[in-house]
């Protein structure tokens, strides 16, 4: 009979998408609140079972973290507004984390808003400048933010996709700097690092990981 578990109606919605043997998988349903070891379960599930040689699309994902956790468990591509969505708020995407542009310890600072960001926004304006833009509420601050949040993800994608080119030790040794990067004034939330181990990340390298940020 038919498994309505939870477990079986995965496995069995998977195996039907299979069958239709489409040019690519778009793994759907899923960043509506749903609580992050519930949702890397899911993406695990699906990534594990979806053919090898056929692009895996993980719809609405997401956060800086979320792609290079996903990318570990085998997803290819992405979509969100995220960084468009952000950039409307005066939030920058940095190597560290986020930047509030609108926060006064950047009124008068005159370097980008990330150094070695080549996108038009860093090479052409300053932080301060930004932040009066915000402050003013004028339209031109959310387009610049915007460009540069774009870049930002886009060269993220770019650095993992060379690094697992060159091999598992130099994609290892990426994530291992993303996250001591991301994280280097936080704790690594646990479920970063378990879906990391789950994906083969060495367990030695998220505590050498951990004991570098606030963990």
């Amino acid at each position: 009979g038919l498994d309505v578990t939870e477990g079986g109606l995965r496995d069995q919605c998977l195996k039907e998408m299979i069958k239709r043997d489409t040019p690519g998988y778009a793994i759907g349903g899923l960043a509506g609140g749903e609580d992050k070891v519930s949702f890397c379960e899911v993406v695990a599930h699906n990534t594990a079972g979806l053919p090898l040689d056929k692009p895996r699309y993980l719809m609405g994902v997401g956060y800086p973290i979320d792609l290079v956790v996903c990318v570990a468990m085998g997803v290819d591509m992405f979509d969100c507004v995220y960084p468009t969505r952000t950039a409307r708020f005066g939030v920058a995407l940095v190597g560290t984390g986020t930047l509030r542009i609108k926060a006064k310890e950047h009124a008068q600072q005159i370097e980008p808003l990330e150094k070695d960001c080549m996108c038009p926004t860093c090479k052409n304006y300053t932080r301060s400048y930004l932040h009066v833009l915000f402050k003013e509420n004028e339209p031109l601050a959310s387009q610049l933010m915007t460009v540069h949040n774009i870049s930002y993800m886009m060269r993220l994608m770019r650095t993992m996709r060379s690094a697992i080119m060159e091999g598992e030790s130099a994609y290892i040794e990426f994530i291992k700097n993303f996250l001591i990067c991301q994280y280097c004034k936080h704790t690594i939330p646990s479920w970063v690092l378990n879906a990391l181990k789950e994906a083969g990340v060495p367990d030695a390298v998220l505590q050498e990981a951990s004991s570098l940020c606030g963990n």
